[in-house]
């Protein structure tokens, strides 16, 4: 038994790639740090839910290591501090990350419960949400395992399924689970929602750490003693807690799901209308967009003409679409998608290729992030290329040099304080300034608004490797 009053921790789960929602989801830039349903991130958004100190604690980030500063920069943004923001060395899925936070949890409070919440699931039902929160921390409470239900709208063949059992004694709107399903079938779907036992498995839990660390140990030891070293030994790095890579690449990649759900005896579900969604396909987000009165959903600068229930959304320039029905037209700054919407989920086929072809638009964007801001290419040629830097107010780049390129920098925006070889010099909008080849350089903000450069890059070789650093305020 856990105390009545116990602290909920969120714990919130940044992992994946996200390939589903290419061409605006890359490997470095997945969809859950992408505003695709408000001008908030999925992230955010899911941070925002939980931002209730009488009843939430702050929340703890488990996240790829590679998003670290993207993620830091968004949780500012929101001016939340989290208890922790962890960084995974490797994808292990989420039995591991369910045992690092349990393991951090039980140190603050051996009583604590974790809501464990991916970071790119939609809820459009707050109030719902919250009162869904309260019934599973009572089930949590009294030691159970909790997994909220979501009550299907459609035979949906993407997601698992769980059938409530009994209703939990002194535990309004609390079941035991009866049954976890696989993804079915459609005929078996069908069953399942005529039948009203059956809820989408959402993927969310209310976990007492004290006791999913007991049934890790029954039930998936390796994954909770890699999970334990890892942690142990761990360090810290700037704002960051750093996973040990070699202990954490030894846990099982399993879910939390096969690894003690499916398992324990101690399983409880809460079956709840959030108005939820895993937001896993652009179809998915057809279904929960603003639409016209042709069943349109019309995002950026779009034009739609004579077509009914399409997706269209542009990220960069006017896009235009005629005659078309349920289709799937995403265009972004380089890569355009057009699809059947009822075949969106073969983008994943898409992005297979592009990864053998090595192409790197399965990986970044043309506007890459950075703990000091973002770059943009612009143009690029034999033997040349242009970017456009961002550099946030008081960020600076590290001290570096090239050995196969030159690079001239143009203000048009802000101040730059640039360090060539031995001098600083101060450059101002319209002013340009010259780094040879091979010279110890640094570009930095010293003032309040955003600084804009346009860098205009000369050599034999133009790759982001052809870099040498010599001192790094992020640390990389």
């Amino acid at each position: 038994m856990t105390r009545s009053n116990a602290t909920i921790i969120p714990v919130v789960l940044s992992g994946g790639s996200g390939s589903r929602l290419w061409p605006m989801s890359r490997e470095t830039y997945p969809k859950q740090l992408l505003p695709l349903c408000s001008e908030r991130s999925m992230l955010q958004e899911t941070v925002q839910r939980v931002v209730d100190p009488a009843r939430f604690a702050a929340p703890i980030v488990i996240a790829n290591q590679e998003h670290r500063f993207v993620i830091a920069e968004q949780l500012r943004a929101l001016a939340t501090t989290p208890g922790a923001l962890v960084l995974e060395p490797v994808g292990r899925n989420t039995a591991a990350a369910c045992a690092v936070a349990a393991l951090l949890a039980q140190r603050s409070d051996p009583d604590a419960l974790i809501l464990v919440l991916p970071a790119d699931h939609l809820v459009q039902n707050r109030d719902a949400f919250r009162a869904a929160v309260d019934a599973a921390a009572a089930a949590a409470a009294r030691g159970y395992l909790v997994t909220f239900g979501i009550a299907p709208t459609a035979p949906e063949t993407g997601y698992g399924y769980i059938r409530r059992g009994e209703a939990l004694s002194g535990l309004p709107g609390t079941h035991r689970v009866a049954e976890f399903a696989e993804k079915p079938a459609r005929e078996t779907a069908e069953r399942f929602v005529a039948g009203g036992e059956h809820f989408w498995n959402s993927g969310m839990f209310l976990f007492p750490a004290g006791r999913l660390i007991e049934e890790m140990e029954r039930h998936a030891p390796e994954v909770l003693a890699a999970s334990r070293k890892a942690l142990d030994e761990g360090a810290r790095d700037l704002d960051f807690f750093r996973l040990d890579t070699e202990a954490f690449a030894a846990a099982p990649s399993i879910s939390i799901d096969y690894a003690v759900m499916e398992r324990t005896d101690a399983a409880a579900v809460v079956p709840c209308d959030l108005g939820w969604t895993d937001v896993g396909s652009w179809s998915a987000l057809w279904e929960v967009g603003a639409k016209d009165t042709a069943g349109n959903v019309q995002i950026g600068d779009v034009l739609i003409e004579d077509s009914r229930n399409c997706y269209v959304r542009s990220e960069d320039q006017l896009t235009a679409v005629v005659g078309l029905d349920e289709a799937v037209v995403v265009v972004t700054d380089d890569a355009v998608l057009v699809a059947s919407r009822d075949r969106a989920q073969e983008v994943k086929a898409v992005v297979e290729r592009l990864k053998q072809s090595n192409r790197p638009e399965r990986l970044v964007h043309r506007s890459v992030h950075r703990p000091w801001g973002s770059f943009q290419g612009l143009l690029s040629g034999e033997r040349f290329q242009v970017k456009r830097l961002c550099v946030k107010p008081g960020a600076r780049l590290s001290l570096q040099k090239h050995y196969h390129r030159a690079e001239h920098w143009v203000v048009v925006k802000g101040t730059a304080l640039v360090t060539r070889g031995e001098e600083q010099v101060h450059v101002y909008e319209n002013q340009s300034i010259y780094i040879p080849m091979g010279t110890l350089h640094r570009l930095e903000n010293p003032g309040k608004v955003m600084l804009e450069v346009i860098e205009v890059q000369s050599g034999s070789y133009l790759g982001e490797d052809d870099i040498v650093r010599f001192e790094d305020t992020y640390g990389r």
